[in-house]
């Protein structure tokens, strides 16, 4: 009876371990029998799963984060990546909807790397993609900081900004972390099952790029720059009295006998040393105001009209072209609309501009423009508003409207006077409203898809350990029966 006993809990045993070693060699383990694998495993082997899950956070947390602030801002994103050729020398060679198109795809890359790590889906895979990938950027980064081409990577968008420096050191701990999780990436713990992850990966795929295509065809929906709307560009460019001022230093290159010498004000020669050159190098930042760049110019007379804009009171309506000879010519009418609005209303119209006087002249002769032009730096430009050409409208210095030319206020809003107008009231830049949006949308369904598959998941092991105890009870009937009619 007792030998009867063993070998049924023997076969039992046997049949259970045959059960998991064929799901382990078939890759198909579920979340039950990874967890109860971690519970018989040694306490190393547990700190190492520990240390997996944290740096598959760390690399999830970042490249989500990463991809979505470039996903909102694909033209910030482009200007970037402008930088990058500009600094290797290759400015103007690659056509605009290439490097547009890169923006894109590489602010969908991040996302999606990100949340396949979250959710551990294709493990293998999907670590070596995140090792190759930060072994790149790594690489560009110890250019970055040995050489300091571009004073910004890009790497948050406009969301964080880091200097070189700290860019290597922020991916040389990525890169840590994804060679601890390539190593062992099937440690890492799924949160979904393998048969439903196709859901996951699609949905990610079809959110970020619509999130892009939605905020390249109208505005960022999250604008980080210093000209959102609601910001005072007068008080943006106050530098307060007892500011921290910058420190120069100067250093001149003087003659005698033939050999030159370089010198500071501390240990000037003499006359007897022939001036030859100086040169002055800032060798401690100052304060520099949120607003630093912003300029306007009378192409005609050279005169710098920036204070008549921003003091102005009453209204001013801006139209922002960084180069119009480049500009959506698309939606001149509306455009031209809202100019015959601001004549008839006297409210002045400027359209600022980087462009020559070739590029203006192109500009007027396609789309008939009688608005005056003035000049403003082309990185403030493209700053002000991710759209070309866009548009922003003043109130007593204050942004309180912006628009992309795909998105210009309507006859039916330009109806009544501007006081009276919904569009002459300040917008509201509602944050947690949006939020709220990208949870709904995002969040939600998938945290509602982890919890249904989570709960069949539990429910199909259930029954499997039911069906399993079903058999080896009944098996063990027919022993017990056996044993009785043999007595």
């Amino acid at each position: 009876m007792q030998e009867d006993k063993k070998n049924i809990t023997d076969c039992k045993q046997q049949d259970v371990d045959a059960a998991k070693n064929e799901n382990t060699t078939s890759g198909k383990l579920t979340l039950e029998q990874e967890l109860e694998a971690i519970e018989g495993s040694t306490w190393q082997s547990k700190v190492l799963v520990v240390i997996i899950f944290l740096c598959r956070l760390v690399i999830a947390v970042t490249f989500i984060f990463s991809g979505f602030v470039k996903a909102i801002d694909p033209i910030g994103t482009q200007y970037k990546i402008e930088d990058y050729l500009t600094a290797v020398h290759l400015q103007g060679l690659i056509p605009n909807w290439v490097t547009l198109s890169t923006s894109v795809i590489l602010a969908g890359i991040e996302f999606c790397i990100g949340i396949l790590f979250l959710f551990a889906i294709r493990r293998r895979l999907m670590s070596k993609i995140a090792l190759f990938f930060m072994i790149i950027m790594t690489a560009i980064t110890i250019w970055l900081a040995a050489a300091n081409p571009v004073k910004d990577c890009g790497c948050f968008g406009d969301a964080i900004q880091l200097t070189n420096e700290q860019t290597l050191l922020k991916n040389i701990i990525l890169l840590a972390c994804t060679i601890i999780v390539a190593r062992w990436p099937l440690k890492m713990i799924r949160f979904i099952s393998k048969s439903n992850q196709w859901i996951v990966i699609n949905y990610t795929i079809f959110f970020i790029f619509i999130t892009s295509i939605y905020c390249l065809y109208f505005l960022p929906e999250f604008d980080f720059r210093p000209y959102h709307v609601g910001a005072d560009i007068r008080k943006g460019m106050t530098i307060p009295p007892d500011a921290k001022q910058p420190k120069f230093e100067t250093t001149f290159i003087l003659e005698k006998n033939g050999q030159r010498k370089e010198f500071t004000l501390d240990n000037y020669p003499n006359s007897t040393w022939k001036f030859i050159d100086s040169k002055t190098v800032q060798t401690e930042k100052g304060f520099e105001p949120e607003i630093h760049d912003f300029s306007i110019q009378d192409k005609k007379t050279g005169e710098d009209i920036t204070q008549k804009v921003i003091g102005r009171k009453g209204y001013t309506f801006l139209l922002i072209a960084p180069h119009l000879e480049q500009a959506d010519d698309s939606n001149f009418g509306d455009i031209d609309q809202i100019y015959e609005y601001a004549e008839d209303n006297k409210i002045p119209f400027l359209c600022l501009t980087a462009s020559n006087e070739e590029g203006m002249k192109h500009w007027q002769d396609i789309t008939g423009a009688e608005y005056p032009f003035y000049i403003t730096d082309e990185t403030t430009l493209k700053t002000i508003v991710r759209s070309n050409p866009g548009l922003i409208l003043l109130k007593n210095g204050v942004i309180i409207g912006k628009w992309s030319h795909n998105d210009l206020p309507t006859e039916e809003e330009l109806s009544t006077p501007l006081n009276k107008a919904k569009i002459g009231q300040i917008q509201k830049d509602n944050i947690p409203r949006k939020i709220l949006v990208i949870i709904l949308w995002f969040v939600l369904p998938l945290v509602l898809l982890t919890i249904a598959d989570r709960l069949w998941a539990w429910s199909r092991w259930i029954k499997e350990k039911e069906n399993s105890n079903k058999i080896y009870q009944l098996l063990k009937q027919k022993r017990n029966e056996k044993e009785n009619c043999s007595r």
